[in-house]
């Protein structure tokens, strides 16, 4: 049954990437504009430069055949690993995307690092405290997160960071540099972590076996840390995925702020160049990160909650 049910969500995390490689196809070939004109005029006026130097270099790129070959074409290179040729840079967009790819993995492991214990320090804060007013105000603080605008807090602590104080540099690949767009890019991840987990905490602090466990002397902190905790940490695990696709898209804004390399600043280049292959595999890769990280979420909950694994098991037999 474990296998089958393995084989099944793999399947379905087959089909989700396949669908999100046909709607960015459709989408990207239904959008206005002409890429091979925009990288023959290099920056220019298209209208100057020739019929056939454009029809040459659609045919160059394969963009002279007809949308259905096309697709087939890519969906069949894509399978293989061959995400297709810039047509800005002619470089491999595997390879450009393997070479931005360490940068990003760089901001998302200091955004986990950072937001996943603020987030749950703020939940298990908010759980803790007895006062009413204290408690609304640390729960109202993840929905204020989720709504600030990423763009927003990057500039406000390059204003202050950066340009008043001199304490950390504004751009840049170091490491120091890194800090400020980490920062930024922990916050909403803080945030989701916040709510999710302050709602699993609320649901565990309402299971009678909490009330069982303070019958026998336990504290509240206790009960937080050593009961409903575990059981609330499932919660904001189920949402790792939207998690992941939340640091993704974050990166696009905080690359481009902070002006530093990678996957979501050479994304808003191709998009600004429209340079489709690009663009396209930057949403491959990122519908890949999302179902894979979905993927080993569905893998591990059981494992970590055996009532899933009977939950499961019993529905199996139910349908088969």
């Amino acid at each position: 049954m474990a296998v089958l049910t393995a084989g099944r969500r793999m399947l379905h995390a087959v089909l989700v990437l396949w669908a999100a490689y046909t709607l960015s196809f459709v989408l990207l070939y239904v959008l206005p504009g002409d890429p091979v004109a925009v990288m023959a005029a290099g920056g220019g006026d298209a209208t100057t430069v020739a019929a056939g130097q454009l029809d040459a270099l659609r045919a160059e790129h394969g963009l002279d055949r007809p949308l259905p070959e096309q697709y087939l074409d890519r969906l069949t290179g894509t399978v293989r690993g061959d995400l297709g040729t810039s047509v800005q840079t002619g470089e491999p967009v595997a390879r450009m995307l393997l070479d931005a790819l360490p940068p990003t993995l760089q901001l998302a492991a200091g955004a986990l690092g950072l937001g996943v214990p603020l987030g749950a320090a703020v939940a298990l804060l908010a759980a803790y405290v007895r006062r009413r007013g204290l408690r609304r105000l640390l729960l109202s603080l993840p929905g204020a997160g989720v709504s600030v605008p990423t763009f927003w807090v990057g500039l406000v602590l390059l204003q202050v960071f950066s340009f008043r104080w001199a304490l950390l540099p504004a751009f840049g690949d170091g490491s120091a540099a890194a800090v400020l767009p980490a920062i930024t890019l922990a916050l909403p991840v803080a945030a989701l972590v916040g709510q999710t987990f302050a709602r699993g905490l609320g649901d565990a602090l309402a299971q009678p076996y909490l009330d069982t466990a303070a019958a026998k002397g336990a504290g509240r902190a206790r009960l937080l840390l050593r009961h409903a905790a575990r059981n609330a940490a499932l919660t904001p695990l189920a949402v790792t995925g939207v998690l992941a696709g939340n640091i993704l898209a974050g990166a696009v804004v905080v690359e481009t702020v902070f002006s530093r390399h990678g996957i979501g600043r050479l994304t808003a280049t191709a998009v600004a160049a429209q340079d489709i292959p690009v663009v396209q595999g930057a949403v491959i890769l990122g519908a890949a990160c999302f179902v894979l990280v979905s993927l080993a979420t569905e893998l591990l909950m059981p494992v970590l909650d055996p009532r899933l694994r009977t939950a499961t098991g019993a529905r199996e037999v139910v349908h088969g």
